[in-house]
């Protein structure tokens, strides 16, 4: 576990009592608070008590400790693809996905006060959704492991030209003076955020249902295409498919897949069985309520 720079430290010892008193309203997040990640958990369930966590290891272990009942964890942005490290932590964490959240993303530049900047601090992932803004104003960036952690950084730092690219919410919090907003390259900007249990759900049937899965193909010629092929003839909409390797080995890819419709649907068990004659592995991560229709 790292720590938090003074200013974030306060908030972070305040929010940690409050989950602690009650667990199961406690919801762990990655970040400082003012993270984007905190404004999820405030949207998606507006009496649960936000757990700040200083990485995404520390939010999974909140959550299978007991400290938490859910985590929100970002899994993909608009802009900037998929969040590194999330499809190996999930399979690995041996949680259930039981909800999903779509955050609008907004940014902003804030520092101690408005003289000139030269260097801007936050997560990759910020940066990466704010780099053409930068280039164009001669920015450099500086990696942190959180933008709202940035932000206090920045707070509690009297180095000249140093800023924070954050959530508004963060400059509020920690005392800082906003530049701009609305910084971020392209107005579509969202990520997309997956809430982890203990416990799968079975998700109620009265409006669309997503499954997440992950599955090890065999290595032998047209191996993906024989395993999606069940899905095709079954009518089973995929809305995403992404490969990955693990374990260090080259022999066999591993892909994650979001589907629509769960299991107990006649057309999702079809699909899935042929899926798993044609794979080493298929793990279900959870079926949930799907937030925002796809396509």
């Amino acid at each position: 576990m790292g720590s938090y720079s003074p200013s974030a430290q306060r908030l972070v010892d305040q929010m940690v009592a409050a989950a602690a008193a009650a667990p199961a309203r406690a919801f762990a997040f990655q970040g400082a608070p003012g993270a984007n990640s905190d404004i999820a958990v405030r949207q998606y369930d507006a009496d649960a008590l936000p757990l700040p966590c200083y990485s995404f290891e520390d939010a999974i272990d909140a959550v299978q400790s007991g400290a938490a009942l859910r985590a929100m964890i970002p899994i993909e942005n608009s802009l900037h693809g998929r969040v590194a490290d999330i499809h190996f932590l999930l399979p690995e964490s041996g949680l259930h996905i039981v909800g999903e959240h779509f955050l609008p993303i907004r940014y902003g530049l804030m520092s101690r006060d408005l003289a000139p900047v030269t260097r801007a601090m936050s997560h990759v992932q910020a940066l990466g959704q704010c780099r053409h803004w930068l280039r164009a104003r001669g920015i450099s960036p500086v990696n942190y492991i959180d933008t709202a952690g940035a932000a206090a950084v920045v707070a509690d730092s009297d180095e000249a030209g140093l800023a924070a690219i954050a959530p508004p919410l963060a400059a509020e919090l920690y005392g800082l003076t906003l530049h701009e907003t609305g910084i971020e390259d392209a107005d579509h900007n969202m990520t997309r955020f997956v809430v982890l249990a203990k416990e799968a759900i079975d998700p109620p049937r009265d409006g669309p249902v997503m499954t997440t899965l992950v599955f090890e193909v065999k290595n032998v010629p047209a191996a993906l295409y024989k395993a999606l092929g069940g899905f095709a003839t079954n009518g089973v909409n995929m809305t995403k498919l992404e490969s990955y390797q693990s374990g260090g080995s080259f022999a066999a890819t591993e892909f994650y897949a979001d589907i629509e419709g769960a299991p107990g649907d006649a057309n999702i068990d079809r699909a899935l069985a042929e899926l798993a004659f044609h794979c080493n592995s298929v793990r279900l991560l959870g079926s949930y309520r799907q937030a925002r229709k796809r396509g």
